[in-house]
């Protein structure tokens, strides 16, 4: 039984929220989530939430600054009506990239809002694919770290089973920074690795980057925790393309998608990118034809339904 947990969210995702809700069976929560004339957001709990298990559910998706701040409003706001504990739902962390100091003088600003959320009165939270796991290290309350691999792993062993039978089947990463996740995807498939990686100095030199593994015939598969402005992917698209791969698809778990980077990936050798509904696509899905949508939502309300049961979140990933 779920009788005390409710379920409610900003304006950021109310999709995902409710495909959620539809999971575990109850309703969403009653909240009025606005912004005034000035761009001040208000906030107010339609509902009584006293002595309640609240997880409050929001991606960090744009507008960015206004969503992050609905979330820390909803926190304060859910505190003051005297909701036994907060728990965040934050899909997408923005500001992951930003989880170390790279240069003097620059801010460490994924800690900033883990500090932010901590401050404003969550009691856990949990995400999806964090940028980087020392993420988890900036909070002093529990974080849970959901993976969508089980998602994308379902759907790679059944769309392409003939190329995986085949040994046909390759696993890339598009940068040093995401072979362990590469090589755990491969080695769940048993299937062949490759790694594109930066050899010169200068990004915008196409002779800078070389492939690393066989992928002439193969049907490759580039595996990313976020695809954003899409130069990364694209990179490894030509890559491949010109080592004679056969098929090129992708698959991350945050389609940010910023810019011009759809109709980029429209008009590029990519056959595919299946991304998740962590972020929405909305309006950006009709200006593409090669993107596939795979929702979280049973993963997310499986694990809000294993920690409001105190049971094991990492057996989920077995």
């Amino acid at each position: 039984m779920l009788d005390g947990i409710k379920l409610f969210t900003g304006n950021a995702n109310p999709e995902l929220a409710q495909s959620i809700c539809k999971y575990l069976d109850i309703n969403l929560g009653r909240a009025t989530v606005k912004t005034f004339s000035d761009g001040e957001i208000m906030v107010e709990i339609g509902e009584n939430v006293r002595g309640k298990d609240i997880y409050v559910l929001q991606s960090a998706c744009h507008p960015v600054n206004d969503h992050l701040m609905e979330l820390l409003i909803m926190i304060d706001a859910l505190k003051r009506a005297s909701a036994a504990r907060i728990n965040v739902v934050f899909p997408y962390y923005c500001y992951s990239r930003q989880d170390r100091k790279v240069a003097p003088r620059v801010p460490i600003s994924a800690k900033m809002v883990a500090d932010l959320i901590s401050v404003a009165g969550a009691h856990r939270l949990i995400s999806l694919d964090l940028h980087a796991n020392q993420i988890q290290g900036f909070f002093d309350i529990p974080v849970d770290n959901i993976f969508a691999a089980p998602v994308m792993l379902d759907y790679m062993k059944e769309d392409f089973k003939e190329d995986l039978d085949k040994g046909h089947f390759v696993i890339v990463s598009p940068d040093a920074g995401g072979v362990e996740r590469a090589r755990a995807f491969a080695k769940r498939l048993a299937c062949g690795l490759a790694i594109v990686v930066k050899r010169g100095t200068e990004d915008s030199d196409k002779n800078a980057w070389e492939l690393i593994g066989e992928v002439k015939g193969m049907s490759c598969m580039i595996l990313d925790d976020m695809v954003d402005t899409g130069k990364t992917l694209l990179r490894a698209v030509n890559a491949l393309h010109e080592a004679g791969a056969a098929k090129i698809n992708a698959c991350c778990t945050h389609g940010v998608l910023s810019g011009d980077s759809v109709e980029q990936i429209e008009k590029s050798n990519l056959e595919s990118l299946i991304i998740t509904d962590s972020v929405p696509l909305r309006e950006k899905k009709n200006r593409t034809t090669k993107i596939e949508v795979l929702s979280v939502a049973p993963l997310l309300g499986e694990t809000i339904k294993r920690v409001y049961h105190h049971d094991s979140v990492s057996s989920l990933f077995v």
